[in-house]
């Protein structure tokens, strides 16, 4: 029987003397408890998408874009441009990771909705406030401040060709140093997130090699480009502005799946590929303007002798912005010019191209998880390649784009 009697003051006293706890342990434990991170709490999804129709008072069918928009001109109808998932966080202090696939790449005209990887990389951080870090993976080439801006952010609905045709989607696979100082960053985060249209946080000095193929395509040479990026954004009483250069250096193969049959190359297929580009930004605090232009060398189709041939490129952009509130709604009018004379090193025979084109238009934000963008569109387009050597193409189109952010 005593023991029974043990048992049951056993259960009287324990619940009594938990509550007879010092409140200072009590703060402790539950202090501890929610300190204590759930492993899925270290990461974090969005995402965004875009629908577009470009056939409106379309002037001629015969006019495309390949790298822009391929659902351009005939037979190009509803299109979904992106359908992007992404997963990022800062799992460790210094240690942050960023994978995005996208499930509206294009391989072909007559191929949609194939599921693509963009980015997968790790950010390693060397210091407490992360202001020296190497970013590890494919990711973007620090190359441009509009090449590295989202098309999330991005205001025009494609990016411009002179800066663009440097790297396919933007991306490729290799070893980046980025470093900018805290205060820096800081603002470099504060400039997209403040809808002021950033390019995202890429350093005040960048570093990298790089295969040079881009994206999802594997190194031809054994030979890695090599490009570094020095950016600067600045407060000057209210506006903020961004100054900054960039260039790459390496030799690029251009792949024997992308030559037609009796065009002439370089035995064994590797050409010169170098640019530099300057760039001025300046925020739409209401007014804004963005330009950037660079030249270099690379390998471009020449139909005066079939062949493809390492030669000089130079072209650029210009857009002007004016941001307006309205209630709770942001509109965003725009004009931009963009000119291209060089090639297209990714593109069949190293296309040449000589681009002139006229673009206006508005972004309408609606609220945060959605936007409404109408672009009417006046290109004059030169691309040839071996089994196209005179096609010259001018024409208007009026482009319509709904974006889903999440």
């Amino acid at each position: 029987m005593n023991k029974y009697i043990f048992i049951k003051l056993l259960f009287i006293l324990t619940p009594l003397c938990s509550l007879a706890q010092p409140d200072s342990i009590k703060a402790t434990t539950t202090t501890q408890n929610s300190s204590a991170k759930k492993w899925y709490e270290n990461f974090s999804i969005r995402g965004y998408a875009q629908f577009r129709y470009n056939r409106l008072l379309e002037t001629n069918e015969n006019l495309g874009c390949e790298q822009c928009d391929r659902s351009w001109g005939d037979d190009g109808g509803f299109f979904i441009r992106r359908m992007r998932v992404i997963f990022f966080g800062q799992i460790n202090k210094n240690v942050y990771f960023y994978i995005q696939p996208d499930f509206a790449s294009s391989p072909a005209s007559d191929r949609l909705h194939y599921g693509q990887l963009r980015d997968a990389y790790v950010d390693l951080g060397l210091d407490k406030d992360n202001e020296f870090r190497f970013r590890i993976g494919q990711s973007k080439v620090p190359y441009g401040f509009e090449n590295m801006q989202s098309s999330q952010n991005r205001i025009p609905l494609d990016r411009n060709d002179a800066l663009n045709s440097a790297v396919a989607n933007e991306r490729d696979l290799g070893l980046f140093f980025y470093w900018a100082p805290k205060d820096k960053r800081k603002l470099l985060s504060s400039l997209v997130n403040d809808g002021l249209k950033g390019s995202g946080d890429y350093g005040i000095f960048a570093f990298g090699v790089y295969n040079g193929q881009t994206a999802n395509n594997p190194e031809l040479n054994d030979e890695p480009h090599v490009v570094t990026r020095l950016t600067y954004p600045f407060e000057y009483k209210k506006q903020i502005l961004e100054v900054g250069i960039q260039a790459y250096t390496g030799k690029y193969v251009v792949p024997k799946s992308n030559l037609t049959t009796g065009v002439k190359t370089n035995p064994d297929l590797n050409y010169l590929d170098q640019r530099i580009a300057a760039t001025f930004v300046l925020y739409p605090k209401p007014f804004g303007i963005q330009a950037e232009y660079n030249v270099g060398n690379g390998p471009r189709f020449n139909k005066a002798t079939d062949t493809i041939e390492e030669m000089p490129l130079e072209g650029g952009y210009i857009t002007l912005t004016y941001f307006a509130k309205i209630n709770n709604q942001i509109l965003i009018p725009f004009m931009r010019y963009q000119y291209y004379d060089g090639g297209k090193k990714h593109e069949r025979d190293a296309r040449s191209y000589i681009v002139r084109e006229y673009e206006l238009g508005g972004e309408w934000q609606l609220n945060k998880n959605f936007e409404l963008v109408v672009n009417y569109t006046m290109s004059k387009r030169r691309y040839e390649d071996f089994a196209k050597q005179n096609n010259f193409q001018q024409g208007n189109l009026l482009r319509i784009q709904a974006q889903l952010n999440f």
